[in-house]
């Protein structure tokens, strides 16, 4: 699937939910799905800057995909970056950094944030791109 088809399904599974609290629970259940990160790359070196919460982001290269891997000590930061994850993991490089995140604001997640994690979620898109920005200079 295409990050754009990822993003469209994630739009549709948020658009069966009739209210916020609904998405929130939905929002933890992602979190819990979560590919988990190794113990060994919960380290400072793969925290996210400017997030409230505790954020560690992985990836790796595996056949020219970026794949990433997550945690978080806060449930509701952990379900957003599953959804960002979901949305961009094992994805080319090129395709993260061509991709937009309007679905972000169709989903009306950004609006039912508070601005720390409004930042934090700005954060995590940044790195993820970040990543794939790096592996796509080694593709070149």
């Amino acid at each position: 699937m295409t990050v754009k088809q990822v993003q469209n399904e994630i739009i549709d599974e948020f658009s069966l939910f009739e209210d916020w609290m609904q998405r929130y629970e939905y929002m933890i259940e992602l979190g819990k799905s979560l590919p988990l990160i190794e113990a060994k790359h919960k380290s400072d070196d793969n925290i996210i800057k400017g997030c409230q919460s505790k954020v560690w982001v992985h990836a790796d290269m595996v056949d020219e995909k970026v794949l990433f891997t997550a945690d978080s000590d806060a449930v509701i930061t952990k379900g957003i970056i599953a959804i960002l994850i979901r949305a961009f993991s094992n994805q080319s490089p090129q395709d993260i950094l061509d991709a937009n995140t309007d679905f972000i604001d169709q989903i009306g997640l950004k609006e039912h944030l508070s601005p720390t994690r409004a930042n934090g979620l700005v954060s995590m898109i940044k790195q993820l791109k970040l990543y794939a920005l790096a592996y796509q200079t080694q593709l070149n």
